[in-house]
């Protein structure tokens, strides 16, 4: 699901500190709704050029935007910003060291749509503004887990409720890892195929042991012991020890399950009483990173055997012809 879309007013109140964004007019207008992350330079519209123009999207004035302006006359100016200051048009927003001219102010006013400025450069504005926008606007959905920083590896546990995901979170987090979200995991996804997990506000820093009840995982171990978010990178499955079942013993098939349409490692890992979950989970952690740089464990374990194989052929072929 795609977030709600923001306002005017919460655009500026969010952003303010990147990019100290003024209200310089329009201010009836802060309740207008803005529905996309993508921005637009209105330079072509300026000119005349309206076809395909995409009103309903924040409009970018930057140096060369201003600089055309400023060649206008009064009627042309007028009739230049009236193209561009649609019923759409959520906010204008200028950039750098350009001026907001009394036409630009008088028409944002009549027609009750923000104009906000920033002292930044164009680029870095629509930098700043498109990563704010897009995290607005990313697809996200809430799951049934809890998230982990381990060795800096995002790891993921799910499964059944009570099975013990909390715990092996608790465990980590007493062996120096980082907590980011039990119970309640939020995952949001960031381009290109990101998917970042984080807590809920009213749950943050809080973990539930059943038997003792919720503890305060930064209270209790301090801020080294949880972070805000973090990219999912592996997943981890937990389930009660079956004797059916038939479980990976090699790790040579890739297993991978998707959230947000993106493909995640996924271990399926069998647990039952007594066996160390924790030290297993940082052993994840850690094969995973060998993995990215490019060590496969079961993949060298297969070469050394097939070498082997090729080996003991070789031997036997020369030794099958020797009469001596």
């Amino acid at each position: 699901m795609k977030k709600t879309p923001i306002t005017v007013r919460e655009l500026v109140k969010s952003v303010t500190v990147d990019l100290r964004l003024k209200v310089v007019a329009g201010k009836n207008g802060l309740s207008r709704v803005i529905n996309g992350s993508e921005l637009h330079r209105p330079g072509l519209a300026l000119t005349g050029f309206t076809k395909g123009f995409p009103e309903d999207r924040v409009q970018l004035v930057g140096d060369s935007e201003s600089l055309y302006l400023t060649q206008l006359s009064q009627l042309e100016r007028k009739e230049a910003l009236e193209r561009i200051f649609r019923d759409t048009t959520p906010c204008v927003v200028i950039t750098g060291r350009n001026r907001v001219s009394i036409a630009m102010k008088r028409i944002a006013n009549e027609k009750q749509i923000p104009i906000l400025t920033s002292g930044k450069a164009a680029s870095d504005v629509a930098f700043l503004l498109t990563n704010f926008l897009s995290a607005c606007f990313a697809p996200s959905e809430s799951i049934h887990g809890t998230l982990v920083d381990c060795y800096g590896t995002g790891l993921l546990f799910i499964g059944r409720a009570s099975i013990g995901k909390s715990e092996i979170a608790l465990d980590l987090v007493e062996r120096g890892h980082r907590l980011i979200a039990d119970d309640i995991v939020n995952l949001s996804l960031k381009p290109p195929d990101i998917v970042i997990g984080s807590g809920p506000e009213m749950l943050k820093h809080l973990i539930e042991i059943r038997g003792v009840g919720v503890i305060n995982v930064r209270e209790v171990f301090g801020v080294r012991a949880i972070r805000l978010q973090k990219r999912v990178e592996t997943v981890v499955e937990l389930s009660d020890w079956d004797d059916k079942e038939d479980y990976e013993r090699i790790g040579l098939q890739d297993q991978y399950t998707k959230f947000l349409g993106i493909q995640i490692p996924m271990i399926r890992l069998p647990i039952y009483p007594g066996k160390n979950i924790t030290v297993i989970a940082e052993t994840i952690a850690l094969n995973q990173h060998l993995k990215v740089y490019g060590f496969n464990a079961a993949k060298e374990l297969n070469k050394r055997l097939l070498k082997n194989m090729e080996t003991k052929n070789r031997i036997d072929n020369y030794l099958r012809w020797d009469n001596e």
